[in-house]
């Protein structure tokens, strides 16, 4: 079986994180897009009543997704990247997890973000994917190549 990097990035820092990640352990990649990309003034979480800050307080949104993965199937473990928010995935990870069927699926999480750690992100998560195991992994900030590929052997 194949493995897939699936990602979310706002600003980038999570894409270079899941572009090596995806060469290091020779998985295929897909970048979770927003219909509606994220402007700066959508990320501002010092205002109440940014895009994200309401999408985040709001633990039922689901921004919507561009495209969809034909072959989900073929996939038995997805590292699903995300830049942490508010000490969780941002939303638009529920929703790429809620777009398909995950059953007996391993799905590895990593994540980039400020100070904060993973919080409560997999127990958010797991509603999202039933069926599925899910690995709290690693969050990689400031992760070299180098040590990208020594936390993901484990996954080979």
């Amino acid at each position: 079986m194949k493995k897939l990097v699936a990602y979310f990035s706002a600003s980038g820092v999570t894409k270079r994180i899941a572009e090596t990640l995806a060469e290091t352990v020779g998985a295929d990649i897909y970048e979770i897009k927003p219909v509606k990309p994220y402007t700066a003034a959508d990320l501002n979480w010092m205002d109440k009543n940014s895009r994200s800050s309401v999408e985040m307080r709001d633990k039922s949104s689901r921004p919507k997704i561009e495209g969809k993965l034909d072959n989900m199937s073929d996939y038995d473990t997805i590292f699903v990247g995300f830049p942490i928010w508010w000490y969780v995935a941002p939303t638009i990870i529920n929703t790429f997890l809620e777009s398909y069927d995950l059953s007996g699926k391993k799905i590895v999480l990593f994540a980039t973000g400020g100070s904060s750690g993973f919080g409560r992100t997999k127990d958010r998560l797991l509603q999202s994917a039933k069926g599925a195991t899910i690995i709290e992994g690693k969050i990689l900030n400031g992760a070299t190549p180098s040590d990208i590929k020594a936390w993901a052997e484990q996954y080979r």
